[in-house]
């Protein structure tokens, strides 16, 4: 089908000097589209050219406009040599492709160089004339809406959600083929980018055709990355869940209610549902009244794909039926055998969605998670994608096998990464098992009665805690007892997810992050050696990881966690792994009954005191953390404690049905009157792990942190919100290398990473940093890479205070605030200078970036599309500009700027959602050379103000305050850019 892509080229200004003689530069730019090129007219002799050119116009089909960026090269002209290259901008043209998305981009775009950074600034106006193809052949997928946010999207509703996508396209890497030709940096550089820009189209492309099939328009959680596998080949993928999306109307998207959490939020009692969590899908709908469900048709899958012979290696039948009996009686275990049915016609019951609207989730049976150790130089053509799709095809079947042993029929929460050194890469995949709710999954046609009856077996809040499994036939020996919410039904006493807190769950107190970290060393070795040593070291990582968790977990005196992520990086001399979580004091679950320091080598008195001594160190950091964190659970009303329930803190402990056994193992831990977690020492370890344990001091007073969303026990979110990203990178240079001190050179890397945010982030307190993210990598031997991306939000402790400061004074304080971090300071004065040299423009905000999907005190109205960037920065003079910090700091700031850039032209003032999902830092410090690469995405949104919306509704004569506002905010830029430059 044909389109019309027209480009014109404006100006450009702050361009650098490319002529030593006069100082001066004769600029041009050639637009190139696909096989076409146009070249603007040489302006000589300018910094600021002004080209007006006529419309270059590009007739292409809608595959291409999705498959190609749109590549504009500024170059500076030569007469008698070779024009010289300034810097190149990529646009991406899919968000114009969408029914209701923009229709222009247009604004000033970074020139970017990979050697040289930024460069000056280019004009361009771009627009798309789209035909309707109706040709059920075609090779596109325009009108399909992509979205980052692992939630329903805010102004959306979800009419139908189908299921898993994915996909993976395989390249040669231009890096490693430069053979027959000298490589130049830059010419290296620009090809890797320029390939990635085009096969991340040609992915989402293919994914949305996907989605086509199965008559979805949206992918909701689309995650993509890439995988660099050195001569083997370069690998972008992605996954995501297919949805049908409808948009809301106009009068429901400026109601009052806000998609983000308020301060008029904290007195809504549990039992009602004002759909007040930034979880929740609709701005202002309430969730009963919109429509979930799931599509019955099987998902569209690749045709090489042996998956669905594998099916037959785990039973359709089984799981399901025995623990549905004894929860609702024949009724319930009908519409479960239904659900499960619908489920298992896809051929993987995947949800990449981590937030669900109320009544989603029907019980949740744990984590699952699977890993395999893969060798890249046995894949016979780099070019096939096959070999990398078996790869994943096993890892997801064997997820999808664990999960139907936990007696679930879905994975929710999902999610897939891959860590690589030379020859070897290490899949891995992870969820959390679930049983859905029949109700969202027939399409509506469950009956009236039906759903009431089973709504009445679901008690609210507690439900999803519930056990999916049967008791009688555990697959891992576990500690149940009866609920402490309804007493009805039995649950675990400990929780591990990788979703986030569901909006109907009752917790207690706050929550707070909670991080395992762990390095073990390994020989050199090559090939299959090499996968062979990895191999047998990953399951004792993840175990102690696992260990970790659970005894800090007892230590915050807390019994759930959300959000888990864990991640294993292999490097050429050790492994390392990281695992973050949110940790919760869950009411439906017992309460932790402690630590109990159980010592068996040697038997003297004076090891008997030092026991002692450390078991009160334990004792009080546990009272301590409950009394920070205001856990303080309600004591069970009389009727229940006089109901007869059985004992729970003593529980049975069954073999599996296979064994012919009848003998009966129990499981006491008591300690006291409580239940305790025992923690034996029996070597030097265990005690470097009791001492690591007690280290692990609370964030400063005021602070609070999280890696989910929003902070479980805090809801009156101010509108001051500061998005932060760090690097840092640590050689292990004059270090005895062992486990013990590679584990404390990794803890206290992290520790002082927190540290050093806490310090900037004093002037906020009190604020929460929500949705930390930390992701590590071993780059090079010796060499350890950590990086950390969050959102610190302020919440009010006094109200009156905040009510009685002006706003001048807030907007004031928002500019200190971003004085304390010196990372947003070029990208703000980049601003205030665009805003000085372009009249009108003076009144654009700077663009917000988060990555939360909501904004604070504000209204989502319009999602303008996904903004998907690869960058790749090289020096050759890295000391020169400030060593590593000062080359990542310059660098991340660049695409901070870039990113901006491009939400500004769509007619964004907002990026949500953000993640920088991959950097790959590389040094040469002999040769004083180092080049990154790094991978971004978010979703560019248009937000609105609440206090703008209550402006608007209100008199004409509030426009001067309104504009008094914008100068003050206009003012503030200025003042941080002189700043800046003093």
């Amino acid at each position: 089908m044909p389109g019309k892509l027209k480009v014109k080229i404006v100006a450009g200004r702050h361009l650098p000097v490319m002529d030593r003689a006069s100082d001066l530069t004769d600029a041009f730019v050639e637009v190139k589209f696909g096989n076409t090129t146009f070249k603007t007219d040489v302006y000589p002799k300018s910094l600021n050219p002004q080209w007006n050119s006529e419309w270059f116009k590009f007739e292409v089909d809608d595959e291409d406009l999705q498959d190609e960026p749109l590549q504009i090269t500024v170059l500076d002209h030569d007469t008698y040599s070779a024009n010289d290259a300034i810097g190149k901008v990529y646009i991406d043209i899919d968000p114009l492709l969408y029914s209701e998305a923009a229709t222009v981009i247009s604004g000033w775009f970074p020139i970017y160089d990979t050697i040289h950074g930024i460069r000056g600034e280019i004009n361009v106006v771009v627009k798309v004339d789209l035909f309707n193809d109706l040709n059920r052949f075609r090779q596109s997928s325009c009108g399909v809406k992509f979205f980052c946010t692992t939630s329903i999207p805010k102004c959306y509703k979800a009419v139908i959600i189908h299921g898993f996508v994915e996909e993976l396209v395989v390249n040669e890497d231009p890096e490693y083929q430069w053979i027959d030709r000298i490589r130049t940096p830059r010419a290296s550089n620009e090809a890797r980018q320029r390939l990635i820009s085009l096969m991340s189209g040609e992915l989402q492309r293919k994914i949305g055709l996907k989605v086509l099939e199965m008559r979805g328009n949206a992918v909701v959680g689309y995650l993509q990355c890439f995988d660099l596998e050195g001569e083997s080949g370069l690998v972008v993928r992605a996954i995501g869940t297919a949805c049908t999306l409808d948009k809301l109307s106009n009068t429901s998207a400026f109601l009052p209610t806000c998609n983000s959490p308020s301060k008029d939020m904290k007195e809504i009692p549990f039992n009602e549902d004002p759909n007040p969590n930034p979880h929740s899908s609709g701005p202002s709908t309430p969730l009963k009244n919109q429509i979930y469900s799931f599509s019955p048709s099987k998902s569209y899958s690749r045709q090489s794909s042996s998956s669905d012979t594998d099916l037959s290696l785990t039973p359709k039948t089984g799981m399901g039926s025995g623990s549905a009996g004894k929860e609702g009686g024949p009724l319930k275990a009908l519409l479960r055998q239904q659900t499960q049915t619908a489920l298992e016609q896809r051929e993987f019951p995947f949800f990449t969605l981590t937030a669900f609207p109320s009544g989603f989730l029907l019980h949740v049976g744990g984590v699952v998670s699977a890993r395999s150790v893969k060798l890249l130089d046995r894949i016979h053509n780099p070019d096939d994608p096959e070999t990398r799709d078996a790869w994943w095809a096993e890892i997801r079947q064997e997820i999808k096998s664990h999960a139907k042993a936990l007696g679930c029929h879905a994975v929710v929460g999902y999610s897939e990464s891959t860590s690589i050194c030379e020859e070897v890469c290490i899949l891995s995949a992870s969820g959390t098992a679930a049983v859905l709710n029949p109700r969202f999954l027939q399409d509506g046609t469950t009956e009236v009665c039906l759903e009431q009856r089973l709504e009445e077996t679901s008690p609210l809040g507690c439900g999803f805690c519930h056990i999916p499994y049967d008791e009688l036939n555990m697959p891992f020996p576990a500690h149940l007892t009866y609920c402490c919410n309804c007493r009805k039904q039995k649950v675990p006493d400990v929780l591990f997810t990788t979703i986030d807190l569901p909006v109907d769950a009752l917790v207690v107190g706050k929550g707070c992050l909670i991080q395992a970290r762990l390095c073990r060393l390994k020989k050199k070795a090559q090939a299959e050696a090499n996968a062979t040593s990895i191999s047998n070291l990953l399951p004792f990582m993840e175990y102690e990881v696992h260990t970790q968790l659970m005894n800090k977990l007892k230590l915050k005196g807390m019994n759930a966690l959300f959000g888990l992520r864990i991640q294993i990086t292999v490097g050429e001399t050790m492994l390392m792994g990281l695992a973050s979580a949110t940790g919760v004091y869950l009411t439906a679950l017992p309460s932790p009954g402690g630590i109990q320091i159980a010592g068996k080598t040697p038997n003297d008195a004076t090891y008997e005191q030092h026991i002692s001594h450390m078991q009160k160190k334990i004792n009080d950091a546990i009272a301590k953390n409950k009394e920070l964190y205001e856990i303080n659970p309600p004591e069970a009303p009389e009727e229940i404690i006089g109901s007869p329930i059985p004992e729970p803190r003593r529980t049975r402990v069954l073999r599996s049905q296979s064994e012919s056994s009848d003998e009966i193992t129990e499981l006491d831990l008591s300690h006291g009157k409580k239940d305790a977690f025992v923690l034996e020492i029996d070597d030097t370890d265990a005690m470097e792990d009791v001492h690591s344990l007690l280290t692990d001091v609370p964030p400063p007073s005021g602070f609070y942190s999280c890696n989910t969303e929003i902070m479980p026990g805090i809801n009156n979110w101010t509108s001051d919100i500061q998005m932060f990203t760090s690097v840092r990178v640590s050689r292990l240079n004059n270090v005895t290398l062992t486990n013990q001190t590679l584990n404390k050179t990794f803890n206290d890397l992290c520790e002082n990473l927190l540290k050093s945010l806490y310090f900037k982030l004093r002037s906020m307190i009190p604020c929460c940093l929500c949705h930390v993210n930390f992701t590590v990598a071993l780059p090079e031997d010796e060499l350890i890479q950590v990086t950390v991306t969050a959102v610190a939000i302020t919440f009010d402790k006094h109200q009156a205070l905040q009510a009685a400061k002006t706003p001048a004074e807030k907007t004031l304080q928002r500019g200190l605030n971003l004085l304390e971090l010196p990372m947003q300071l070029p990208l703000t004065e980049g601003q205030s200078r665009r805003s000085g040299s372009s009249g009108m423009s003076s009144t654009v905000p700077v663009v917000k970036m988060t990555p939360l999907s909501f904004i604070a005190g504000a209204k989502i109205t319009k999602y303008l599309g996904i903004i998907n960037m690869f960058f790749i920065r090289e020096t050759t003079s890295l000391r020169e500009e400030g060593g590593v910090s000062g080359f990542l700091h310059a660098f991340i700031a660049e695409v901070f700027a870039m990113v901006r850039a491009h939400v500004a032209a769509l007619g964004g003032n907002a990026v949500v959602s953000y993640i920088m999902k991959q950097c790959v830092f590389m040094e040469n410090p002999n040769k004083n050379q180092a080049q990154c690469l790094i991978n971004v995405s978010g979703d560019a949104v248009i937000f609105i103000r609440e206090s703008e919306l209550e402006g608007a509704a209100n008199q004409l004569s509030t426009n001067e305050p309104l504009c008094t506002q914008k100068n003050i905010c206009l003012k503030e830029e200025l003042k941080i850019a002189d700043v800046h430059q003093n």
